[in-house]
């Protein structure tokens, strides 16, 4: 019998070894068997599902969303609160005097600044005005296109945050935790709610080119989920997705009849471990099919006719900018992409903060205002969620120099903005308050997992139900935090 097994075509005697089989082949075969399926139902009831539809898991949503579709433009560096939407006339009247012990509390430095013998408060050199019906402060010297659509803007003056230095915090804000290797947001909601077009990803992720903070890919990665829930990344220049285009002197035919050939392969693969993970690299070869065709299309915005350029600004006609991308941001969620994120670098403001701030706002002022108006003339701000914000806020003491034109401003977690508009939250509105340094907050907090909490909400997710069973535990976005901050809803 051995040696008419060892003349067997695939037969491998190293694998059927007791003491050399490993534990992922020992699975793969069990699970053929009615004893597999019960072991497979206890470590992991989803193991043996086949991969979710393009409608994500069948108990989501678990009530009527109020939006469909999420757009966030996550502005990386921390953009200063006092200086764009928290304003505080009080620093005016304490300006280059030392910062009250008291305001500190005790809470930590960086060591950027830490060994500074002097934390004088700088005011801000920057006009504000209050905006729209409801008379919320912006600093409309640097963004007098965003004062345009303020009565459609939820501010939020009451974030904090435990992460005090970028990698950390930006990670934070992604996945809902510090350390890397958990689910992006974008793709938890890809999980549970799927894809509205089968031609197009359920998440996409963009950078802007622009100098600041290193970005990395799994920022918008799968985490433990299975991988076809990461964000696929669309760059700027000629090719959008990397390696999607055929190679030369392979036309569509043969790319169609290799994926085939490919794909029974993998499903025997998938037959002999029964490992998740292979379906998931069928379908994602699928995907990149359907989108070689539809992704030209849809970056190609010289369709688009003038008026859209004289929303967004010249800069949205050329691939790679904040511009370009929220357009396409807008492009995407058109067709049904259900979670779009814009990251754009150069907030981090330690030196020279008015003449960069006023540079990072004629990048993206009027195009995140014309993102606004496009989607609201389109009858899409509804139902889309735009969020706009960073991974924290900085300090009202002045870091290095301060004159009467220039002064820098380190990291700060305990309190800073963001806005949210659209998608079902309250337009034309403030939410929370902080003291007069813009240094604590004192009424309505809002954390990163209350942001997540309500985010999801929105999409008709309840939090506290979207969970995945990894190692032993089930895991969710907001851990076990989190609630939705119910003052913001429309």
């Amino acid at each position: 019998m051995a040696n008419y097994q060892e003349g067997c075509s695939g037969y491998n005697k190293l694998s059927e070894n007791p003491l050399t089989m490993t534990r992922r082949y020992f699975l793969g075969k069990a699970a053929k068997g009615l004893g597999g399926i019960a072991l497979g139902s206890l470590l992991n009831e989803r193991l043996l599902a086949r991969p979710e539809s393009t409608n994500g898991l069948p108990e989501f949503p678990n009530f009527a969303p109020k939006a469909k579709r999420v757009i966030y433009l996550f502005q990386s560096g921390g953009p200063p609160q006092m200086d764009l939407f928290d304003y505080k006339p009080h620093l005016d009247k304490m300006h280059n005097q030392e910062v009250p012990e008291s305001v500190f509390n005790g809470q930590r430095l960086t060591g950027m600044t830490a060994g500074q013998s002097s934390f004088p408060v700088a005011r801000s050199i920057f006009n504000f005005e209050r905006t729209g019906k409801g008379g919320t402060w912006l600093n409309t010297d640097v963004m007098p296109h965003l004062a345009e659509v303020m009565d459609d803007v939820c501010m939020i003056n009451s974030m904090h945050t435990e992460a005090i230095n970028h990698d950390p915090a930006i990670t934070f804000f992604q996945s809902g935790f510090q350390i890397a290797g958990r689910p992006s947001v974008g793709a938890w909601l890809s999980y549970g709610l799927g894809s509205m077009n089968e031609n197009l990803p359920a998440f996409v992720a963009m950078t802007s080119y622009n100098g600041g903070q290193p970005l990395y890919d799994r920022l918008w990665g799968s985490g433990f989920l299975p991988s076809k829930h990461q964000g696929v990344k669309f760059g700027g220049g000629k090719d959008p997705v990397l390696y999607l285009n055929n190679p030369d002197g392979l036309n569509s035919k043969l790319r169609r009849k290799t994926l085939d050939h490919i794909a029974a392969m993998n499903e025997m693969k998938f037959d002999d471990y029964g490992d998740p993970e292979i379906e998931t690299r069928i379908a994602q070869y699928e995907m990149a099919f359907r989108m070689q065709t539809s992704v030209p299309e849809l970056t190609d915005v010289s369709s688009e006719p003038e008026s859209t350029f004289d929303l967004y600004g010249e800069d949205a006609k050329t691939p790679g900018t904040y511009a370009n991308n929220c357009l396409l941001a807008r492009r995407l969620t058109e067709r049904g992409v259900r979670f779009v994120q814009l990251f754009h670098r150069g907030w981090d403001t330690h030196n020279g903060l008015p003449s960069q701030l006023k540079r990072q706002c004629g990048h993206t002022d009027q195009a995140t205002a014309g993102l606004i108006k496009d989607l609201k003339r389109r009858g899409m701000l509804d139902d889309t969620l735009v969020i706009w914000g960073g991974e924290f806020g900085r300090t009202v003491y002045c870091q290095g120099e301060m004159t009467e034109k220039t002064y820098g401003r380190d990291h700060h977690p305990r309190c800073f903005s963001m806005w949210l508009a659209g998608g079902g939250v309250k337009g034309g509105i403030s939410h929370g308050e902080t003291d007069d340094f813009s240094y604590n907050v004192v009424k309505d907090p809002v954390s990163v997992h209350d942001l997540h909490a309500t985010l999801m909400h929105l999409m008709g997710v309840n939090h506290k139900k979207l969970t995945y069973k990894f190692q032993g535990r089930y895991y969710r976005l907001t851990d076990v935090h989190g609630k939705v901050v119910k003052p913001i809803l429309a």
